[in-house]
């Protein structure tokens, strides 16, 4: 399995902002599927929707991990190292919808 360094400096994993990304709820725009910002709590839109503020987060903020926000679904993904694992034991998924 994959590692990642960056997972070692979360001290505190930070409950999401919302239950749906902030930013399209803004504009009004509509999202495929939604990631939450380990660091930050920021939940954004995935690369397949229209605005990626998911990724648009990572590069104003430069916090290289997110969490599916999707129901089930235990992966984390590393802008910076590239790399995707799963940590269900450590990060629980959202039980929203």
């Amino acid at each position: 399995m994959a590692t990642c360094a960056h997972l070692d400096d979360l001290a505190v994993k930070p409950p999401p902002g919302t239950d749906g990304c902030v930013d399209c709820l803004v504009i009004g725009a509509r999202w495929v599927h939604l990631r939450r910002c380990l660091e930050y709590g920021h939940v954004g839109c995935c690369d397949s929707s229209p605005n990626t503020h998911a990724t648009a987060h990572f590069h104003d903020a430069r916090h290289p991990l997110i969490q599916s926000f999707e129901p089930g679904e235990e992966w984390v993904y590393c802008y910076v190292d590239d790399v995707a694992f799963e940590v269900s034991e450590l990060i629980p998924s959202p039980s929203h919808t």
